[in-house]
C-alpha cells in the first residue's frame, strides 16, 4: 500500500488541478471586449471537424452557460463533414429545448455542413451560411456502404424523372423507402427522412429538399440554399450576421421572440476541461492505444507481482478506454478479437509454438483493430498506420522469439544426463570396478569397464541413478 499512495496522490492532484482549470475556462474570454455585460452578449462556439461525444458535451454545456447569463444569442460557427448519429441527436435536442436563440453559421468560406451538420442547421432558430460554403449529403453513412439496389428501385431520382415527380408519378416500389431489397436500409432512410422533415417543419424551412438531402445525398451551395429556403440568410462574418438578424422574429419555445442583436458583445466560449478531455479520449486512435496499454500493463503486473507501476497505469488506462468505448459505436467482436490476439501473442512468448500462436494472434489483433469502430464517419476510425505499426512490431517481436527458440534447440545441453554422457572426467583414485571421478567440479561415484589409474582421464558412457558408468579414454 505504501507504494500505491504516491500514485493515488498524484491522480488526486491532477483531478483537482483540472477542475480548477475547468472552472476558469468556463468563464470564456471576450473576443472583442473585456467588459462582461450579462444579457447583452452573443456567445460564439466553434465546432470544426466530426461531431462526437466531445462536441455534444461542449455545446450542451455552452447552452447552459448562455441560459445562466441570459445571453441574447448563441452562434455556432460550423464546419463539419458529419458525425455520430447519437451525438447529433443529442445536440439537436439541446438546441430545440434551448431558452436562448441559437444561430448556426456555416463559416468561414470553404466550410461545409455535411451529414450531421445539415440536421444541426435545420434544428437551429437561425440558419446562416458564408459565401462559398455548402450544405447537404445527409444520407446515413452506414447506408452509403450498403450494396446499391436495382436500378428500378434506386432512391436516387435521375434528372429525366424530375417532371414525372412533379406530376406526382412515383414508382410503387420506391414508396418513401428508397429500396425494397434492403429492409435495414429502408428503415434507416425512412427514420432519417422523418426526422429531418420534422425539423424543417418546426423551423418553417424547405422540407422537400431536406428529404432529398437524405434520400439522394443532395448537396447545394449557400446561394442555392438561400433561394430554396433551406437557410435564412448569407453573411460574410459574425458582425454581418448580427446586423442582418437584428429585428428578426424567431420561434423560441413556442413564442415569438424579436432578436435585438445591435451592439451585442461578441464572446468566444472555449471548451472546458471536461470537453477537452473527452475530445482526446473519445478519439478512436487514442482509445485504442489506452486499451492496449491497459491490457499489457495488467499482464506485466501479473508476470511481475509487486511491480505496482504497470498494474496502476494499466488499470487506469483500461478503465478510461472502456469509458471512451461506451460513447463510441464499438463492434464488440472486434474488441474480443483484439483481446484474443494479445493473449495468443503472450502465449507464444511463454510457450513457443514456432509461430502458430503468435502469428494467429497478430492476425486476430489486426482484424479486430480494423473492425473495432463500427462506423464509416470521417474522423471516427482507428488509424490504419497505427494498426500497421503495431502489427509490424508484434510480428518482429514474434520473429525474435522464434529465433531465440530455434537457437535454444540447437545449443548444446549444459545440464542433466545428456550433458554428462560422452564428457571427460578425471579418476580420483585407482580402481578396477567401483571408485570416484571428478567431473564438472563435482565428485561422482563411478563404475568402470576396465581398470582405471588415479589421475587418468575417463569418459562417461552412461548413468545409473547417481552412479556414472565410465571407461578409460585410451580404450
Amino acid at each position: 500500500m505504501k507504494k500505491v499512495w504516491p500514485y493515488l496522490l498524484l491522480i488526486i492532484i491532477v483531478v483537482l488541478w483540472a477542475r480548477n482549470t475547468g472552472g476558469q475556462q468556463e468563464q470564456a474570454s471576450p473576443e472583442d471586449t473585456q467588459n462582461h455585460l450579462p444579457g447583452r452578449q452573443a456567445l460564439v462556439l466553434d465546432i470544426q471537424g466530426p461531431i462526437g461525444p466531445a462536441t455534444r458535451d461542449y455545446l450542451s454545456h455552452a447552452l447552459e452557460i448562455a441560459a445562466e447569463r441570459d445571453a441574447e444569442l448563441v452562434i455556432i460557427r460550423l464546419d463539419t463533414p458529419g458525425g455520430l448519429d447519437a451525438s447529433t441527436r443529442d445536440i439537436v435536442k439541446s438546441i430545440l429545448n434551448s431558452s436562448v436563440p441559437v444561430a448556426t453559421f456555416v463559416a468561414p468560406e470553404g466550410a461545409r455542413a455535411a451529414s450531421a451538420g445539415t440536421y444541426i442547421l435545420y434544428a437551429s432558430h437561425i440558419a446562416a451560411m458564408s459565401p462559398a460554403t455548402n450544405v447537404g449529403a445527409a444520407t446515413p453513412v452506414a447506408i452509403i456502404g450498403a450494396p446499391p439496389p436495382a436500378a428500378k428501385d434506386s432512391p436516387l431520382k435521375k434528372p429525366q424523372d424530375k417532371d414525372s415527380e412533379e406530376d406526382g408519378e412515383t414508382d410503387g416500389d420506391e414508396d418513401e423507402a428508397g429500396s425494397s431489397d434492403n429492409p435495414m436500409m429502408k428503415k434507416a432512410i425512412n427514420d432519417s427522412v422523418a426526422y429531418i422533415r420534422s425539423l424543417a417543419k418546426r423551423r418553417d424551412r424547405n422540407e422537400d429538399w431536406a428529404e432529398r438531402a437524405v434520400r439522394e445525398a443532395a448537396s447545394i451551395p449557400s446561394e442555392e440554399a438561400l433561394e430554396l429556403g433551406v437557410i435564412d440568410l448569407i453573411a460574410d462574418n459574425v458582425g454581418d450576421l448580427l446586423e442582418k438578424i437584428d429585428g428578426m422574429v424567431v420561434d423560441l419555445s413556442g413564442r415569438d421572440h424579436v432578436m435585438e442583436t445591435s451592439g451585442l458583445i461578441i464572446e468566444r466560449l472555449e471548451p472546458n476541461w471536461r470537453s477537452k478531455v473527452l475530445a482526446v479520449i473519445t478519439s478512436p486512435t487514442i482509445a485504442y492505444l489506452l486499451l492496449l496499454i491497459g491490457v499489457y500493463g495488467l499482464i506485466l503486473e501479473g508476470y511481475n507481482p509487486g511491480a505496482i507501476v504497470p498494474g496502476v497505469v494499466g488499470a487506469i488506462c483500461l478503465l478510461i478506454a472502456l469509458y471512451a468505448f461506451q460513447m463510441l459505436p464499438v463492434n464488440y467482436a472486434g474488441l474480443a478479437l483484439i483481446v484474443l490476439g494479445i493473449i495468443l501473442m503472450i502465449a507464444e512468448a511463454m510457450a513457443p509454438s514456432f509461430g502458430a500462436l503468435g502469428f494467429g494472434g497478430v492476425v486476430a489483433m489486426v482484424i479486430g483493430s480494423v473492425i473495432l469502430i463500427d462506423t464509416d464517419v470521417p474522423g471516427f476510425a482507428v488509424s490504419r498506420s497505427l494498426i500497421g505499426a503495431i502489427a509490424t512490431v508484434g510480428s518482429l517481436g514474434l520473429m525474435a522469439i522464434i529465433g531465440f527458440a530455434v537457437k535454444a534447440r540447437q545449443r548444446p545441453v549444459v545440464a542433466g544426463r545428456e550433458q554428462l554422457v560422452g564428457d571427460i572426467g578425471t579418476a580420483l583414485d585407482s580402481f578396477e570396478h567401483e571408485g570416484h571421478i571428478h567431473i564438472h567440479s563435482e565428485r561422482w561415484n563411478a563404475v568402470t569397464e576396465a581398470p582405471v589409474k588415479k589421475g587418468e582421464d575417463v569418459m562417461v558412457t552412461g548413468l545409473d541413478g547417481l552412479t556414472l558408468m565410465v571407461r578409460p579414454v585410451d580404450e
